[in-house]
């Protein structure tokens, strides 16, 4: 195992135990739709609140809507792992590496919710957190496997009011930034994605570039440091 599978490893496992205590301290010790100001701030929040769909609390309205989603994250999370091993043995470096290492470990904190969660808790309440089902046989799941809700939490409204008048479209309406409620696992994929835009642009130029031409191996190189 070389250096950069182990800082990968060690990357997924710190997201996924940060990801998952959070979540299941959010589960069992928040009502649902509790809110907890953080540092006294009315934009920094934690808010519970629970979706069927993708991140930032995103859905598909369908019937099978969840399955397919979770479906979607099963094939995504192993193409995924392909990919990096792949990027791995040809010999690109963590920096690259990294980026579609967050964007796994966010996709796998996400599919831990909706594959387990239905079936190891039960229904979250607007009275009462929701209690363990394991070693509690009075308690009884909310959801099959795969049917699980994902838990969110974070909630940075850093603008919440009515728009100036004189502004055209949204003038006098109520404007919300930043709206979506995330988690975790969802911060981590954006980590990954912005990440990967933003400062892997040689990466993207190397596989435009004809195999086996100098640029190419420059790019690479680079992209590897």
């Amino acid at each position: 195992m070389n250096n950069i599978t182990k800082k990968s490893l060690i990357l997924i496992l710190v997201v996924l135990l940060i990801d998952q205590l959070l979540k299941i301290y959010i589960k069992t010790n928040y009502t649902y739709n509790q809110i907890t100001f953080l540092l006294g701030l009315d934009w920094a929040r934690l808010h519970f609140v629970e979706n069927k769909g993708m991140a930032f609390g995103w859905e598909i309205d369908w019937t099978y809507g969840k399955l397919l989603l979770s479906l979607f994250r099963i094939v995504a999370i192993s193409l995924l792992f392909v990919y990096i091993k792949q990027l791995i043995k040809e010999g690109f470096g963590f920096r690259l590496v990294s980026c579609f290492v967050l964007i796994l470990a966010g996709a796998i904190g996400n599919m831990i919710d909706s594959a387990f969660y239905g079936l190891i808790f039960n229904e979250s309440l607007f009275s009462e957190p929701a209690q363990w089902t394991i070693g509690n046989p009075d308690v009884s799941g909310y959801a099959g496997f795969l049917h699980g809700r994902v838990v969110d939490m974070f909630h940075f409204p850093i603008i919440n009011g009515a728009a100036p008048d004189w502004m055209p479209f949204i003038g006098g309406e109520h404007v919300e930034f930043f709206k979506p409620i995330f988690n975790v696992a969802d911060a981590a994929i954006s980590i990954g994605v912005f990440n990967l835009i933003a400062f892997n642009f040689n990466y993207f130029k190397s596989h435009e570039e004809p195999k086996g031409t100098e640029e190419t191996t420059t790019s690479q190189e680079e992209a590897s440091e």
